[in-house]
Parts: C-alpha cells; structure tokens; sequence
C-alpha cells in the first residue's frame, strides 16, 4: 500500500481501476466554458475487504474550494488488524480541479504515505504535468483528457450524471499516464449497509480479455457516489470497498450499530 505501489494493486487504486486506452469521444478542450456541470460535496466511509478478510478503511471527501467552480478532493486510506504493522501509515491523496462545461480540469495533486510522496500539478497552457514522483523528476506529456487518480473519479460521477460516459480516460498514476477503459454494464438495485438503492455498475479493465476486471456501483439518488467496487480475477473476488456512511447536504447516512 506504499505510493510505489499506488496502482492497481492496492486499496487506494480501486475506485480508478486498469483498463485499456483506446478511441472515445473527443473532451472538451480546457478553458471553453459551457453550462457547468455540478457534483455536490459529500463525504463518504468505506471498509476494505481483501479475499474475505477485513483490510482497512478508506474516507472520501470533497468540498467546494474558496473559487467558484473548483474542489478539492480528498482521499485517505488506512490499514486494519495484522495489516497496520506492516502499512503503519496512511495513505492519503488530495487533488485540486476545476470544473469546466462538463469536464474536470486537474491542477494539481498530492500523494503522501509516510516518507514516500508524489506530487505535481498540471499546465495546461503548456501541455504538461511536472512535479516529483518517489523523490524523482516527473515531466509528463498531457492528452487532452489527462486526469489524476482522484479527480478521475469525479469525471466519471459527472458523465454518469450527463449520461456521456466516454470509453476512454487518461490517467497519471504515479509517474505515467496510462490508458483507462470503460463501460457500463448495467444497473443493479443494491442493499448496502446505509440503505438499498438503485445503482449503475461500471467496469473497467485493463485489455478486453484481462482476467481482472474492476466493478463499481454508483447511486443516482445519493449524487452519483461510488457505494461499492469489487475487483475480480477469473471471475474470484480478490477485492472489495463497501459504503458503511455518507454525508452530504447536511444529510447523514449510517450503518446500523
């Protein structure tokens, strides 16, 4: 669970998922402003479950930054039981974006477990993303749909709410930017720990024929938030994250004592 590590093989990886670059609809240039889209601030708490067995928690939180029309958007995950003594640390992920039309323009992210740290912000102007990554260098070549591995899970939250969710996204992890495939796969009425709601699954690989696939189901009446992922290998369950509170618009939701 160190940010060496921050891909698709630990908790904090799970809502973005691998997957595949390939063609999808063309985003919205940075800077052309259209009717904003808006996602509403919430906070959410989650339990992690790897093979059966309880691995940790992760907590989401966005809220409104000082400038109309921008978030931040936190992430932080925290080991449980016989997994704190060896990832004794938190991990915690914090990105900064703009919300443009109906696109979620980055500007920065950082990324901390302990000692070990990523961190940079993007230049759109200028078509780059530079910072460091493990204490090295970090000058990365943007495409024009470049997310992070936060501010991903906005976008996709925004064009399940517009009903436009692209096949494609781009995304840095760490110190690449790799290709990300999508698709919905249906709905599904789901009973999870704070209520039983209508849910949009969502997979995500990374090639068409990968034995790993990642799930994740988001509930249109709570905002679009992510109430559960599952990631399979071989069609087995190796890793789950299940919703267990929410809030938002002063609203509270929580699981039973």
């Amino acid at each position: 669970m160190r940010i060496l590590a921050m891909g698709t093989g630990c908790i904090a990886a799970i809502l973005a998922g691998p997957a595949l670059a390939a063609d999808g609809p063309a985003p919205r240039p940075h800077g052309e402003h259209a009717a904003e889209s808006d996602i509403e601030p919430f906070s959410s708490h989650y339990a992690a479950q790897w093979k059966d067995i309880s691995v940790g928690v992760s907590d989401l939180e966005l809220r409104r930054d000082t400038q109309s029309g921008h978030y931040v958007y936190k992430w932080t995950t925290s080991a449980r039981g016989i997994f704190k003594l060896v990832y004794s640390q938190d991990l915690v992920q914090e990105s900064w974006f703009a919300i443009v039309g109906d696109h979620v323009q980055p500007e920065k992210y950082r990324g901390r477990q302990g000692s070990a740290s990523v961190n940079f912000d993007f230049d759109w102007s200028a078509g780059h993303a530079t910072g460091t990554s493990e204490g090295k260098p970090l000058d990365l070549t943007l495409e024009p749909d470049t997310q992070d591995l936060n501010s991903i899970q906005i976008q996709v939250m925004l064009d399940l709410q517009n009903d436009n969710l692209p096949s494609t996204f781009h995304v840095i992890d760490k110190d690449q930017i790799k290709g990300f495939l999508y698709a919905r796969e249906g709905t599904e009425q789901l009973k999870t720990a704070i209520g039983t709601y209508d849910t949009v699954i969502v997979s995500s690989r990374h090639t068409a024929n990968d034995r790993r696939v990642l799930r994740m189901w988001f509930a249109p009446a709570l905002g679009w938030v992510p109430v559960q992922a599952e990631r399979t290998s071989s069609g087995k369950l190796e890793f789950a994250m299940r919703i267990r509170s929410l809030t938002r618009e002063g609203e509270r939701l929580n699981a039973p004592p």
